[in-house]
């Protein structure tokens, strides 16, 4: 542990870690009802994340009238206060505390192509992912690419669960293990469906609105000859909230894929994201700004949206 996180500055962090490591004890039941609490919370008490995800909503689901859409806007944010319970689950939770809360769809469909050839997950932000890359990796070793936390002690024990837990943790910038773990023949998770601006950005149709999109996965296939296939985790959840657990729901490799259209081969990927999000749209993240262009002179959805809701505007 390097000693700079001894400082007082990450005292309150510390703090925040062994109170989820407590509730990570708790049985599953106490833990979900605790994440709609603080679910609860984070909506009265982030009105701009708040905002974002309705103006996201309107975009995506443009067929909900006010009250539908605030409902699921709220639905969301319980969701997110679950999430955050699920990731400590995942990071510290015992194996078979795990196991029995975990449920396999179509498992098989992962081990075929495995046995045939290198294999990447299209994965997506669904609130429940990081438990869920737990469980999978109680079946096989998992190689996950994610986004580094920008607290340096959250991403310093975050990182090194991970590597525990699963085979191999690899940070969005270091494309050469992420290729090396594609080819070495284990199956590795990424997700490109958040908002990316970066180097090689197309303009992609999602939800029949374009948003900068990472065509990532579609030239990774094609430099490690390696199939696609979409795996998702969801929680689930009766009416009556009773216990139900975790579905991993491994989907077929995609055919044809990839093709020499990047453009196509993305619009493509974000058409089978949309199908399953629209199974589960309170569990997807609406947070972030995924439709933000990247020229403001061709509107801002996010402060378009804001201004036509001011007192007095059309």
């Amino acid at each position: 542990m390097p000693r700079k996180f001894y400082h007082p500055r990450y005292w309150p962090t510390w703090f925040g870690i062994a109170i989820l490591r407590l509730i990570v004890l708790l049985p599953w039941r106490w833990q979900m009802a605790i994440g709609k609490g603080l679910g609860e919370l984070l909506y009265i008490s982030l009105p701009k994340r708040r905002k974002i995800s309705d103006i996201n909503l309107r975009i995506a689901f443009p067929e909900l009238n006010e009250k539908q859409r605030r409902e699921l806007n709220h639905k969301h944010f319980v969701s997110l206060g679950r999430g955050l319970i699920e990731a400590a689950l995942g990071w510290w939770g015992s194996e078979d505390k795990i196991k029995r809360l975990s449920h396999v769809e179509n498992l098989h469909y992962l081990e075929d192509a495995l046995k045939e050839g290198p294999v990447i997950l299209l994965g997506a932000h669904f609130s429940s992912l990081e438990v869920g890359g737990r469980m999978l990796a109680q079946h096989m070793p998992l190689h996950v690419v994610y986004r580094p936390h920008q607290n340096e002690l959250i991403e310093y024990l975050v990182a090194l669960g991970r590597d525990k837990r699963y085979g191999k943790a690899i940070p969005k910038t270091r494309m050469r293990d992420m290729i090396k773990s594609i080819k070495a023949g284990f199956p590795t998770w990424y997700a490109t469906d958040q908002n990316y601006r970066g180097k090689g950005s197309i303009p992609a149709l999602f939800f029949g609105v374009e948003a900068p999109t990472n065509p990532g996965t579609a030239r990774l296939a094609k430099m490690t000859r390696a199939k696609v296939l979409p795996c998702i985790t969801v929680r689930l959840l009766d009416d009556q909230e009773e216990r139900k657990g975790y579905l991993i729901r491994a989907l077929p490799p995609l055919d044809n894929f990839p093709s020499d259209d990047a453009a196509k081969d993305t619009l493509r990927l974000n058409r089978i994201l949309e199908d399953l999000i629209r199974e589960f749209p309170d569990q997807y993240l609406w947070t972030h700004k995924r439709y933000k262009r990247y020229d403001s002179e061709k509107g801002d959805f996010y402060r378009d949206f804001a201004i036509k809701e001011q007192p007095g505007r059309s």
